[in-house]
């Protein structure tokens, strides 16, 4: 059996209970965040909680707990499953109540849970690349946030995963967004380009992380917006999230993409990102 956080508790997995009138599960009223553990330590953790915070006040939910406090019940979770790679999840929600789309009155409590789980870097998928495929972006408009909200993403996923690809890149007409999970990147004559971070995108946190790992590599960077057709004739294609990391992307639609293998500055980049990495703390 494993633990799960609840609110302000680390508590055996069968004891956290959802209420069936909770707006996390009635509305998607809610956000969440999912951080990387490295050797036991959690990557980018106040980045990660910053960023929490943040979409919590977009969406006007108080969290009634200090980034303190968060940063120690993430500790517990981590060490109360053993977690040595892996990942966490958690999510705040408004709270339960009964059902109304307007907001509840002040006295209802918002609810945190959270989870760990171990899982394995991907690593085949670093040195093999993965397939990809073009989906239109049906979201709202504020993909700054990260929300509960992810039906469209959920679509655009199921796609990709249906056309045996492993991610789907999303675009708004012919402009190039994101990926359903992740951030997108291509790379041309030694540049690499971005969709800038406004509000059809979330900014990423392991996207902040590259976007600094490319400055340490004398790599340029043009946040600007780019089409499908651009992409396609990149040099290399990139996507990053927590778990994905720097993966790159060799297949679009069939289109072979730095001729089926990851590109050079793909391989700089993945390497810069390595020395990111926690190591084990009796290393």
């Amino acid at each position: 059996m494993g633990y799960s956080l609840w609110n302000d508790r680390i508590v055996a997995d069968n004891e956290v209970v959802v209420d069936k009138e909770d707006r996390g599960y009635q509305f998607g009223d809610g956000v969440y965040e999912v951080v990387k553990v490295y050797n036991g330590q959690l990557f980018t953790m106040e980045e990660h909680v910053d960023r929490f915070y943040a979409s919590a006040e977009k969406i006007k939910i108080t969290i009634p707990y200090t980034k303190d406090k968060l940063y120690t019940l993430l500790h517990q979770l981590v060490e109360a499953n053993e977690i040595n790679t892996g990942h966490i999840y958690f999510q705040i929600t408004r709270g339960a109540c009964p059902r109304n789309h307007i907001f509840p009155c002040d006295d209802v409590q918002p609810v945190l849970t959270g989870n760990a789980k171990e899982n394995p870097r991907p690593i085949a998928n670093f040195e093999n690349g993965v397939k990809a495929t073009f989906v239109e972006d049906i979201r709202w408009l504020r993909c700054d946030i990260k929300s509960l909200n992810l039906l469209g993403a959920v679509l655009a996923k199921q796609e990709a995963h249906e056309k045996g690809c492993y991610e789907a890149i999303l675009h708004r007409g012919e402009t190039v967004t994101e990926g359903s999970s992740s951030n997108i990147y291509g790379v041309k004559d030694g540049v690499l380009y971005t969709h800038p971070a406004d509000n059809l995108i979330l900014n990423g946190i392991t996207r902040q992380v590259i976007l600094k790992c490319a400055e340490e590599i004398g790599m340029p960077v043009k946040e600007e917006t780019f089409t499908k057709e651009q992409m396609l004739a990149m040099d290399e294609v990139i996507v990053s999230s927590t778990t994905s990391e720097v993966t790159p992307i060799v297949d679009i639609d069939g289109a072979v993409i730095s001729g089926g293998k990851p590109g050079e500055w793909t391989r700089k980049l993945q390497a810069q990102f390595e020395t990111k990495i926690p190591q084990p703390i009796n290393a």
